[in-house]
Order: structure tokens, then C-alpha cells, then sequence
């Protein structure tokens, strides 16, 4: 039986195509930029898909990521592999005082806060409106800043709603819904996540149930020989029930 890869033998590699690869050679931080993300959401559909297989693949792919950066700094000795694990290994032993100290465990959005200027210093700029609005909500929890239950940003959500339909009913201008609806979604985050439910995961599944069941809709069309196009609301939303009731009779 061939012994498994190890680490190591990544970084051999890696640095085996750098010297003899011309396309690898070439790449820098920057160029590289853009595959990571790339991977990084193809990882994410393996992860929600639940495919062992794409998932093994992936996570190969987010490394070769990893790999590459580390050499290229490595080369230009500014620092290497051993530098990022030793970094990640401080890092997990600061989070865990607990358990590699003699420290109190202590949360560690509570513990960031301690280092931080401001609540959102050393969040990405390219991060997910969702992803962020979540990521801010937990600082600002971390220091106390939170509902005791659910029930809070839930009667919050509700405040937000009624102030939504004011505007709508009064025909406010686009500037001043947007900012309402802003903090109607803001709510619904913060709902999400004191019910410990990552709000962007959340949408995505509803992203996944609907276009479900539009093709399911498209399919009953087609086989019925109605026209997506200009059936209309009824006749569209009877298909819609159709499919849930079917969905339902599946389970």
C-alpha cells in the first residue's frame, strides 16, 4: 500500500513547479488573487452540496492556494510554509488560554475586542453583505452589546417591518426604503444569529428551495403546454402549490 502525501511533499512539489513550470514560475500574490476566491466558492459548493469527493478535491485546490503564496514569499524571504504554521499554531494557543495556559476561558470575540480600535478594524473589505453584517453583530456582542433571547431582534424585526410599510404607504422617496429596508435586513441577521443560524447559509438554502421549485413550475409548464411567459400570477402560483405539494408527498 503507497504510503499517504505528506505536507512536505506539497511543498516539494510546489517548489518543483516554480523552477520548472514557465506559467507557475510567473505568478505572483497579485495574479494569484483571484483564483483564491475562485476556489474558495468552489469549495463552499462541494461543502453545501455535500459531495466527499468535490469536497477532497477542493480543499487540494484551496492548498495549492496556500502553497503557492508561501513559496512565493519564501523565494523572497519573506517568510515560508513553517512561518504560516507556526502563525496559525500561536494563534489557535492564544484562542485557548484554557487549555494551553493557565488562563480563564474567555469567548474570543470578547478577547479580540480587547486588541481592536474599532468594531470593524481587521474585517475584509470584500466581504459578503450578509457574512458582514453577521461578523459585526458578533463583535458588538462580544462586548455585551445583545439581546438576552431571540425574542429581542425578533420584536426588532417586527418594529422594522411596520416602519417599511409607513414608507411604502407614504410613496417615500428610493433613499429613504433603502435605508429602512437596510435596517429591516440588518434585524433579520441579528434574528438569524442569536437563533444560531448563519443568515447568508439561511438565504442560500431558500435560494436553493426556489429555484427547485420555479424548474418544478417550468417543468409542469411545459408539460401542459402553458407559456411561462404570459400565463399570469394565478396560473403560475397554482403550479407553485402544486410543487410544494408534491415536495410534501415526496418527504
Amino acid at each position: 500500500m503507497q504510503p499517504k502525501a505528506t505536507l512536505e511533499d506539497t511543498l516539494t512539489l510546489m517548489r518543483d513547479l516554480r523552477r520548472r513550470c514557465d506559467w507557475d514560475a510567473a505568478q505572483t500574490h497579485e495574479s494569484l488573487r483571484p483564483y483564491l476566491i475562485e476556489e474558495a466558492h468552489e469549495l463552499d459548493d462541494a461543502l453545501r452540496d455535500s459531495d466527499q469527493s468535490k469536497m477532497r478535491e477542493e480543499l487540494g485546490d484551496v492548498l495549492l492556494q496556500v502553497l503557492f503564496h508561501s513559496v512565493i514569499a519564501e523565494e523572497r524571504g519573506e517568510f515560508d510554509a513553517g512561518d504560516v504554521a507556526g502563525g496559525l499554531i500561536a494563534k489557535m494557543k492564544k484562542r485557548h488560554p484554557h487549555l494551553y495556559s493557565d488562563g480563564d476561558r474567555v469567548p474570543w470575540e470578547q478577547m479580540k475586542a480587547r486588541h481592536r480600535e474599532s468594531i470593524e478594524e481587521g474585517l475584509a473589505s470584500g466581504l459578503p453583505t450578509l457574512h458582514r453584517a453577521h461578523r459585526l453583530q458578533d463583535r458588538a456582542a462580544g462586548v455585551g452589546f445583545d439581546w438576552s433571547d431571540v425574542n429581542g431582534p425578533m420584536d426588532k424585526v417586527e418594529e422594522e417591518l411596520r416602519e417599511v410599510r409607513t414608507l411604502v404607504d407614504q410613496r417615500a422617496p428610493k433613499e429613504e426604503l433603502e435605508k429602512e429596508l437596510g435596517d429591516l435586513l440588518f434585524a433579520v441577521v441579528n434574528l438569524c444569529r442569536k437563533a444560531d443560524v448563519h443568515a447568508a447559509l439561511a438565504l442560500d438554502t431558500a435560494n436553493t428551495k426556489f429555484v427547485r421549485r420555479f424548474t418544478g413550475i417550468e417543468q409542469l409548464a411545459a408539460e401542459r403546454g402553458i407559456d411561462v411567459q404570459t400565463a399570469g400570477l394565478a396560473v403560475l402560483d397554482a403550479l407553485w402549490d402544486e410543487v410544494k405539494a408534491s415536495e410534501a408527498e415526496s418527504r
